[in-house]
């Protein structure tokens, strides 16, 4: 998933917040990236829900948020330069071209690109390209954190339901 080394947060305790807030990060986006391991094609495009929810659609959705966040919201691009669906719902469709391993590196890609785009910003720092206005940097990444822990947890279930058929 990452080029950097897999920290935990349990190696974390005393380094400063900003490493705090990037390392758990990483672990809900690797967690979530491992959702998909050891399943089929036709599994991780399973439909279990009412919704557009599969399990490779969150990690496509995912894919998605971390591209608002860390691309629309920072570099005030509009979401069809960036090449991103206009809303969160259609970010879950997925095409004939997409598999395990083109979301996986979609996935990598967007993260990668967050981290570079976050790199010189501060925790209190403006992101000036989201539709609530100005918000700190801070909390983008708490709002990251609730996102992925949200997905996590919904791609946690689901996979459960596929192992248990």
């Amino acid at each position: 998933m990452s080029s950097l080394p897999a920290t935990s947060a349990e190696d974390v305790f005393d380094e400063p917040l900003r490493v705090q807030l990037e390392v758990f990060l990483d672990e809900h986006r690797r967690a979530l990236g491992g959702c998909l391991d050891g399943l089929t094609e036709e599994q991780v495009r399973r439909s279990l829900v009412p919704s557009r929810t599969t399990l490779l659609g969150l990690l496509k959705h995912a894919t998605f948020v971390e591209k608002v966040w860390f691309d629309e919201a920072i570099s005030c691009r509009p979401r069809a330069d960036i090449g991103i669906p206009a809303s969160p719902d259609e970010s879950f469709v997925l095409d004939d071209e997409d598999t395990i391993a083109t979301v996986r590196e979609a996935h990598r890609e967007a993260c990668e690109s967050a981290r570079r785009a976050t790199a010189p910003l501060g925790l209190d720092d403006l992101v000036l390209g989201n539709r609530r206005g100005p918000l700190p940097l801070r909390w983008v990444y708490l709002h990251m954190l609730r996102e992925l822990a949200q997905h996590g947890g919904h791609a946690d279930i689901l996979r459960e339901q596929l192992l248990a058929d």
